[in-house]
């Protein structure tokens, strides 16, 4: 593994195709970061919706791995507006692919639960790192 990159250089790297893909990121001590997106908003003067992908990355340099923890959270308050929701999923194991697609009257959006995990791997293992996705974990 001639092409190995630094922890440190792993991390930035890391950090920018997170950003890239519309996350806010966050310092998670000194191995790691924090990610949000608040992919579908809707509001309405009686109540509202989010839904939020949140992710964790942290490295460890003694053997190379990237641990990635990931989480959909959905938040309603009052009475949500009226949603039409799309949604095509598969599920291995602890992973879940696939997207959402949320129409209402006070907005929507889309969700990809894949997009970020998939790229972190990727990146992961064109740097010479394992990836280990901690499912069932929260970020």
């Amino acid at each position: 593994m001639a092409n190995l990159l630094s922890e440190t250089d792993l991390v930035a790297q890391l950090e920018k195709r997170s950003a890239d893909l519309g996350l806010v990121l966050q310092a998670d001590a000194a191995h790691g970061f924090r990610g949000e997106a608040e992919s579908i908003k809707a509001k309405w003067w009686l109540g509202g919706r989010k839904v939020a992908y949140r992710m964790s990355c942290r490295l460890t340099e003694a053997d190379h791995t990237v641990h990635f923890r990931e989480m959909v959270i959905e938040k309603n308050w009052g009475i949500p507006p009226p949603t039409m929701t799309v949604e095509s999923t598969s599920v291995s194991g602890w992973k879940r692919s696939g997207e959402r697609h949320d129409v209402s009257l006070g907005g929507g959006g889309t969700l990809d639960y894949g997009k970020v995990r998939n790229a972190v791997e990727q990146a992961s293992a064109d740097a010479g790192w394992k990836f280990d996705f901690e499912g069932g974990r929260a970020p």
